[in-house]
């Protein structure tokens, strides 16, 4: 089996309501590339980038890419240079890639979410196997308040636990009065049992502040503070100061960063994302070490598509140190059953089947591959 073509698409799909964090005010969710590879035997693999203009690492250690850049890179770069590989040679493959581009790891990954789909299609196995193994069937879900005015998050995060979520994400890092002032309303009006977790996407000015912030948090039960201000350097000097865990997430894009995070002692968990080190195969590498290093993490993401979200959840059964709640999407497309807000940040997807939700927890789907199907009517409907 060979790779023999690829084509690539930019979808723009609607969304439930509008959905930021510190970092990204303005942007909107839901503006995606999509990858379809096909094989010499006419096998098809999906892969998708939920690339940002405005999501990158600290100090621009790691830059923004856009669905216009990650399919300019497959289409002229990327694929040229792997096309006539076997999808089996993943390792190969990923070299092949890292000699022609520096960096771009949004476009790899879609394209290594593509091969995995491939492979695992072709050889009968979903892609956890193909990781390694699976060592669960699904992941918690957290549910991400974006940042909103507080009345709407309540009411939001009411219909979430409603509909049986467990665990809630405040964005913050804007506005410290708020930052505190909502999980205090959470707590005392949304649930005494939901656990709640923070996320200041690097905004906060100084350590100082982080620390104040996240102290009065913390009187609430905030159970993870993530990326609180930007660079590992400045994770570390809040982390020895706060009582709870500190995540990293901008930080945290490469093997090389988990050792740096490790040696620092700036975060005891991390945000894994299939994306940020280029795929599957760098992320299951990411965690692998992580888990070596005694650290554990979350399942992160971009709030990806069926397609992406497919990938996100076999990563999260591969990973024996993934049992954190995630933002991991209940993907569903128009009409199909599944919660109404719980998880959902779109009127639409464009799989062919709802991702199954029971017990607050989201699950992987079954079949060889990622296990989905892709409607490519829906993706020309939302095509740009």
């Amino acid at each position: 089996m060979k790779l023999a073509s690829c084509k690539t698409y930019r979808v723009a799909v609607p969304t439930r309501r509008a959905h930021t964090w510190a970092s990204k005010m303005d942007t909107p969710i839901g503006h995606h590339a999509i990858v379809k590879l096909e094989a010499d035997d006419s096998t098809i693999g999906w892969g998708e980038s939920p690339a940002g203009e405005t999501w990158g690492g600290s100090d621009m250690r790691y830059y923004g890419e856009s669905p216009e850049t990650v399919c300019h890179m497959i289409e002229t770069h990327l694929f040229p240079a792997i096309q006539g590989m076997s999808p089996f040679q993943i390792a190969n493959i990923h070299a092949r890639m890292d000699r022609v581009v520096k960096g771009h790891p949004y476009a790899k990954a879609a394209l290594d979410i593509a091969i995995y789909d491939l492979a695992g299609k072709a050889s009968g196995r979903p892609v956890c196997e193909l990781l390694g193994g699976d060592f669960r069937d699904s992941i918690e879900v957290t549910h991400s308040l974006g940042i909103m005015p507080i009345d709407q998050c309540i009411e939001e995060a009411k219909l979430a636990v409603a509909e049986g979520i467990t665990t809630i994400k405040c964005k913050t890092g804007l506005d410290p009065e708020r930052d505190v002032e909502i999980v205090r309303r959470l707590r005392e009006e949304v649930s005494r049992t939901v656990k709640i977790r923070v996320d200041a996407n690097e905004a906060y000015p100084s350590v100082s502040a982080a620390v104040s912030v996240t102290r009065a948090q913390a009187a609430y039960g905030v159970f993870i503070c993530e990326q609180p201000l930007m660079g590992a350097e400045m994770l570390a000097r809040v982390a020895e100061r706060i009582d709870i865990p500190v995540m990293a997430d901008e930080s945290a894009w490469t093997v090389h960063d988990i050792i740096e995070l490790y040696n620092l002692r700036a975060a005891e968990c991390f945000s894994c994302y299939v994306t940020k080190p280029g795929g599957l195969y760098r992320a299951k590498q990411q965690g692998d070490i992580a888990h070596a290093l005694h650290m554990y993490c979350d399942i992160g993401g971009s709030v990806e598509l069926g397609i992406g979200n497919a990938a996100n959840l076999h990563l999260g059964a591969a990973l024996e140190n993934a049992y954190l709640p995630s933002v991991c999407p209940v993907s569903k497309p128009k009409g199909a059953a599944g919660p109404d807000i719980a998880g959902n940040y779109y009127l639409d997807d464009i799989v062919t089947e709802p991702f199954k939700f029971e017990g607050g927890r989201v699950y992987r789907p079954l079949g060889p591959g990622l296990g989905i199907e892709v409607d490519e009517d829906k993706i020309a409907t939302y095509s740009l």
